[in-house]
């Protein structure tokens, strides 16, 4: 006879025996069988958490301006989502964060190397002007919204446009951000993502729904993470956070 109990989450079996019938072994056999699959996922989990985080923890942040861990991981996700899916190359190891849960005069924007395991930039970024003043509260999929959208974007090419040197960007999430191409939603530069405009206007100023970057950095920055690298935007929005097809499921 087979009884089981748990450790830590992991199911284990102890064995006494005596007959079984041919009916009973079946019906044993699938218990087993489902419980084997029940502890690799489990394992799977814990093993994935537990690289996540010293992950993170590898990471050097510079001290008061640390990316939320829990935002990291969600990034994270999607990102090894989008790679699973074939839409990232599988040595892609470039990871950009916007943080729209934060105030819009913080350096919410990080670009991660995960495999040299440190942050090449750390910036002001604007969002939509219907987005909200200082701090997001509204995002939109929809032309002339003048809103930012959530989700994971891969980042495409360049050109130069209105606003300068731009990077147009490819949105990932159905009914989220997938008309950012049609919207013209790109990271480009601007005057008023600054500290002196924050200054003067107790907040920095806001897009047509693009995350504009600072002038000084609109080069650097586009030209790090062109060329199909993820961009996540994130905000703690449930109804984005329980749909999105990249967070659903675990890497």
């Amino acid at each position: 006879m087979k009884g089981f109990y748990s450790v830590l989450g992991i199911v284990y079996m102890v064995t006494t025996s005596f007959y079984l019938s041919p009916k009973e072994a079946v019906v044993k056999n699938e218990i087993i069988t489902k419980i084997e699959r029940l502890n690799e996922t489990k394992t799977e989990k814990i093993t994935t958490v537990s690289s996540s985080e010293a992950l993170y923890k590898s990471i050097t942040f510079e001290a008061g301006h640390e990316l939320n861990e829990e935002v990291f991981f969600k990034a994270l996700t999607g990102f090894e989502n989008l790679k699973k899916a074939g839409l990232l190359n599988q040595d892609a190891h470039l990871l950009t964060v916007c943080d729209f849960s934060m105030s819009s005069n913080t350096k919410r924007l990080w670009v991660i190397d995960t495999e040299e395991k440190k942050v090449l930039f750390n910036s002001l970024v604007a969002h939509g002007k219907n987005t909200g003043e200082e701090f997001a509260t509204n995002f939109s999929n929809t032309n002339s919204s003048l809103q930012s959208s959530l989700g994971f974007y891969i980042t495409d090419a360049t050109y130069n446009g209105d606003n300068g040197y731009s990077l147009r960007l490819l949105g990932m999430d159905k009914g989220f951000n997938d008309a950012a191409y049609k919207r013209a939603i790109v990271m480009h530069g601007a005057d008023y993502v600054s500290d002196d405009f924050a200054a003067v206007h107790k907040r920095i100023g806001r897009s047509w729904g693009c995350p504009a970057v600072p002038r000084d950095l609109t080069q650097p920055i586009i030209n790090t993470i062109k060329g199909r690298n993820c961009l996540f935007i994130y905000y703690p929005d449930q109804n984005y956070l329980s749909k999105s097809e990249w967070l659903k499921t675990s890497v």
